[in-house]
């Protein structure tokens, strides 16, 4: 006799990828080739400065045990100065910077500690699907907010301002945009504090993508007034090809981190003190080597667009962020059909994108964390059917 697992279970199934990677490998198992060009994982390597402050830190018998739950000084004044330098905004890395284990863990925390049931948060439509797990989890009712390319993928805040807003307590926002790859328009921000703060909603953004094919970096922290009502989220997964690293941070108003901590302490310890200091190899690393990164992402984007239009899809060739996101031809049902089609004609995936919400179903999303040769190989697949 198995023991039940909770209700709350039951309010999310397994993240969409966990199960495609499953299904790959079976299928390269049974020698098909597949190439996998949707999951968003880095496969270059970070800055060499960041695995030799690893390799130079574990080397001490004392960095083995347990560290602060608030992170190293030193690595918040990293965080704070990168800040500083690449978003024009200035934070005070003593109360306004928490370290996390990945920014997605902060994104339960967060829900775990302003959210209980009766609570709303408005989550974007499409949009990454771990803001809607999250608020489920924590037994407040997720309600989609839908982004239209249209509107260049902005919020209308405008209709949300003629629905019942009495219960909304949080609403997750993400730019540069993932999957569409949006940015911010010009007053996206300061619309969003203003919104905020008119109906008392926290609004949460979440920034990891800011650095990839985007030549202005941009923090709603840097908006006058968005400390009262906002906090972000960033993350060196993408922006220093660190995803397997866990190194993500949260800032914002001193009270919200506090209360954020209080949740946080409860479910896990300090981080390993060799990554924490070469995450602040990382934060220091020079232009130029930003540069490169996205020299390599703009030759395996244009590569992406090759392969959409030989599928018969439409895109904005103005898009950030290390996905290409893609309208499909009309004979297509949806993004899934035209997904799942690749992969049993091709051995070729791409991401359907109405894993992101029902707004996305048309559509499909390309990842760039693959070799050019993968997309010259994939394009010679279906040229030669």
């Amino acid at each position: 006799m198995m023991i039940a697992t909770a209700n709350r279970l039951n309010l999310v199934s397994e993240y969409y990828f966990a199960a495609k990677l499953r299904e790959i490998a079976r299928m390269r198992q049974e020698g098909k080739p597949v190439l996998n060009l949707g999951i968003g994982s880095p496969d270059q390597p970070p800055h060499p400065d960041v695995v030799d402050a690893l390799n130079d830190s574990a080397q001490s018998a004392a960095a083995h045990g347990y560290q602060s739950y608030t992170g190293l000084p030193a690595l918040r004044t990293a965080w704070a100065n990168w800040y500083a330098r690449h978003y024009q905004c200035t934070l005070d890395p003593e109360h306004q910077i928490l370290p996390l284990i990945g920014s997605k863990e902060g994104i339960a925390h967060i829900a775990f500690t302003f959210l209980e049931p009766g609570d709303v948060a408005l989550i974007p439509n499409p949009g990454y699907p771990t803001y809607r797990a999250a608020t489920l989890l924590a037994g407040a009712e997720a309600r989609a907010y839908d982004l239209l390319e249209s509107r260049q993928w902005q919020p209308d805040l405008e209709a949300l301002e003629q629905t019942d807003l009495s219960r909304v307590k949080i609403m997750w926002i993400n730019y540069p945009h993932m999957p569409t790859g949006a940015t911010a328009a010009a007053d996206t921000f300061r619309r969003l504090i203003d919104f905020g703060a008119k109906n008392k909603i926290l609004i949460v953004h979440d920034n990891p993508y800011s650095f990839i094919l985007n030549k202005h970096p941009q923090s709603i922290l840097a908006e006058k007034g968005a400390m009262e009502v906002a906090l972000e989220l960033n993350s060196l997964s993408k922006s220093h090809n660190m995803a397997g690293w866990r190194v993500g941070m949260l800032a914002g108003h001193a009270q919200y981190l506090q209360a954020v901590l209080r949740f946080k302490s409860n479910m896990d310890s300090g981080q390993f003190l060799p990554v924490q200091q070469a995450a602040i190899a990382a934060l220091q690393a020079p232009n130029d080597w930003y540069d490169q990164l996205n020299e390599t992402y703009g030759e395996r984007q244009q590569e992406a667009f090759a392969l959409l239009r030989q599928l018969g899809c439409s895109f904005d060739p103005n898009q950030q962020g290390m996905f290409v996101w893609a309208r499909i031809p009309d004979h297509f049902a949806d993004g899934y059909a035209l997904s799942d089609n690749l992969l049993q004609r091709y051995n070729l995936f791409i991401t359907p994108g109405g894993i992101f919400g029902e707004a996305g179903r048309c559509y499909v999303r390309v990842s760039l964390c693959c070799p050019v040769t993968q997309f010259r190989e994939a394009l010679q697949r279906i040229q030669q059917v």
